[in-house]
């Protein structure tokens, strides 16, 4: 079995580069300590598979929270990310979520249509 996590991004916020690459570290952390609850042994699959990370794109937040609810419906570990407004967004901005690290073949059914970041 096969072992991945994903992060979904918001493109419509406008955020630059940087801002995008922490939020979706801040996603990639909290993602493993969720995905902790759900499963340590997937967690430690993950790490030994490399830790495979894949970022993707939605382009609202409408979008973003129908594949949350995807997600849950899978009852696959899942994070939100909200900004705290220190720089470009306002604080409570939902930038992004995690998804796993998890089984592949399920997070697949979640996100394999959305287009890479």
């Amino acid at each position: 079995m096969e072992f991945k996590q994903v992060i979904v991004v918001r493109k419509d916020l406008r955020m630059g580069v940087g801002k995008i690459a922490a939020q979706v570290g801040h996603a990639a952390v909290l993602g493993v300590d969720e995905s902790k609850k759900f499963d340590n042994v997937w967690v430690r699959s993950w790490l030994y598979e490399g830790q495979p990370k894949i970022v993707v794109k939605v382009n609202s937040l409408e979008e973003l929270l129908k594949i949350k609810s995807k997600a849950e419906k899978f009852m696959i570990p899942l994070v939100v990310v909200q900004d705290r407004g220190l720089t470009q967004i306002p604080s409570g901005t939902v930038t992004c979520i995690g998804i796993g690290p998890a089984p592949s073949d399920i997070i697949d059914k979640v996100t394999s249509e959305l287009k890479l970041l």
